[in-house]
């Protein structure tokens, strides 16, 4: 697992697993943590524990969503089942011993923390969440719980990169509309009319608006290194039928 130095603090947890120690196997192999992939759910289950584990937390303090790519947001005060999961992209919380889990393949996870107020977040931004406003409001549901961006320190986990990540045109053009600065996160790829987009750059870009106190990066590719990632990308390009889910998440310790 990686460590962000953004969100190293005393009474603080914070990782982005990769998919390697756990015990799925084939496709999901062998920390896969989603439940919505094909594998095991006691696979998953225990690849789950053994996280938490790591992370010196209980199994049952892991909270993950049901992430449908929206700029929704919801306030955690106590653990949930699986299968309850509330549909949203991004979760915060002022209450110790929760870890709140973001599942990406490719998608960029985003966790905040204010250590002076002791208040957290997690995010999933993918192109959509992060253009239609994920992490604002992750950082403006933080501020009603206290916390201030000023204070506010985030770190960008491993995510698909440029190289990677081919778009058609409506993509490109759906961004430069919404603002021609975005031009920049875009450059030619080898095909006619298409581009490679920038997601870590852009979903920076979102988070240098807010002011915070520091913003880190991984500055992985989920997509180039089997090894270490699960990516949706690359399972596609594959004819694979399924993919497993990477696991970030961030507690506040009791």
């Amino acid at each position: 697992m990686i460590q962000p130095e953004t969100l190293v603090a005393p009474g603080l947890a914070a990782s982005f697993f990769t998919r390697e120690g756990g015990v799925s196997e084939g496709l999901y192999a062998a920390l896969n943590c989603g439940y919505g992939s094909g594998d095991n759910p006691e696979a998953v289950r225990e690849n789950r524990r053994r996280a938490m584990e790591r992370m010196s937390l209980k199994p049952e303090a892991l909270v993950t969503l049901y992430q449908i790519h929206s700029p929704t947001v919801v306030t955690v005060e106590e653990p949930w089942r699986p299968g309850e999961s509330p549909k949203a992209d991004g979760a915060v919380t002022s209450r110790p011993g929760i870890a709140l889990g973001i599942l990406t393949a490719d998608c960029a996870p985003v966790l905040f923390a204010d250590p002076e107020a002791r208040v957290i977040g997690a995010a999933h931004a993918g192109w959509r969440g992060a253009f239609t406003g994920v992490l604002e409001e992750t950082v403006a549901a933080m501020a009603r719980l206290g916390a201030e961006p000023k204070r506010i320190r985030a770190a960008i986990g491993p995510c698909i990169a440029q190289p990677s990540y081919e778009v058609g045109p409506e993509f490109h053009a759906r961004f430069v509309e919404a603002d021609a600065a975005n031009a920049r996160f875009f450059r030619p790829s080898a095909r006619a009319g298409h581009h490679l987009f920038d997601l870590a750059g852009y979903v920076r870009s979102r988070l240098d608006r807010l002011e915070l106190a520091a913003i880190g990066a991984a500055g992985a590719d989920t997509a180039a290194d089997p090894q270490r990632w699960f990516s949706y990308r690359r399972a596609t390009l594959a004819g694979e039928k399924d993919y497993g889910r990477l696991l970030s998440a961030i507690a506040l310790e009791d």
